[in-house]
């Protein structure tokens, strides 16, 4: 199986599985995730994904340039992850285990937490091959990073290490790789005692709102907040806060 998905609660662990090729994604590999993050965002029972590569060397190395994937991708068009991702309301925590390059990065900037292992590589080399980053890269890398360095990159095709990503904003843990399962899993359980629904929001008024004026983006936080307080889940938790427990989430 190219693609592990695994529900363990309301955790879903996706993991790209072809480490004979660096988690590389071919053509099947890319269909197979948008497949995947749809059924994670209809699976009600689901509030957050951790998104890894199997083994130690890489999270994702990019697209698998022996498969003809891009020769197939301009025959038959593409099914790719990217764009499932953007209209994701649940969140993702990536656990970067190693390379992220290329495709893998793109998919990694999809992510709304980014975890490195010590180890991790961060590049977008298709310039190096006359291409451009088509995933989303030339314009989430620069809306990450300082500009000119999100420059220097995809100029370059210069990778750089987990903690230059960290100093950078690229990433927001670094830990050693023993532990790098153990952190995504502990932010995903303090995601989890949250109101699914409020997260959901949070994550939609932050994304349409770093694209408009303040103004407009205050009222956009507005009207969620309104809707959220005419949720189940909103008075269940002022009645828990009241009567000091935790809160029973309905997701309603």
């Amino acid at each position: 199986m190219k693609v592990v998905f695994e529900k363990k609660g309301a955790v879903a662990y996706v993991t790209i599985n072809r480490p004979e090729r660096l988690n590389a994604c071919d053509f099947e590999t890319y269909g197979m995730l948008a497949d995947i993050w749809t059924e994670f965002q209809a699976d009600r029972d689901l509030r957050v994904a951790i998104f890894t590569g199997t083994g130690e060397r890489a999270f994702c190395a990019g697209s698998d340039i022996k498969s003809n994937y891009v020769e197939r991708i301009g025959r038959e068009g593409a099914r790719t992850p990217y764009a499932v991702m953007l209209e994701l309301t649940k969140p993702i925590i990536a656990a970067i285990n190693g390379h992220a390059n290329g495709g893998g990065l793109e998919q990694a900037l999809c992510c709304d937490i980014r975890i490195a292992a010590e180890h991790a590589q961060f590049g977008l080399g298709e310039v190096r091959l006359g291409w451009l980053p088509g995933g989303g890269g030339t314009q989430r890398l620069p809306r990450l990073i300082p500009l000119g360095r999100a420059l220097e990159m995809l100029y370059t095709g210069n990778r750089i290490g987990a903690e230059d990503a960290l100093r950078l904003g690229l990433v927001d843990h670094v830990v050693p790789m023993p532990q790098l399962m153990t952190r995504a899993e502990e932010i995903a359980a303090e995601i989890c005692k949250s109101a699914p629904l409020a997260v959901q929001k949070i994550k939609e008024v932050v994304r349409k709102g770093l694209d408009l004026p303040l103004i407009e983006a205050l009222k956009l936080e507005h009207r969620a907040y309104d809707w959220l307080n005419e949720t189940e889940d909103a008075r269940e938790g002022a009645r828990a806060f009241a009567e000091k427990r935790p809160p029973n989430w309905k997701s309603r």
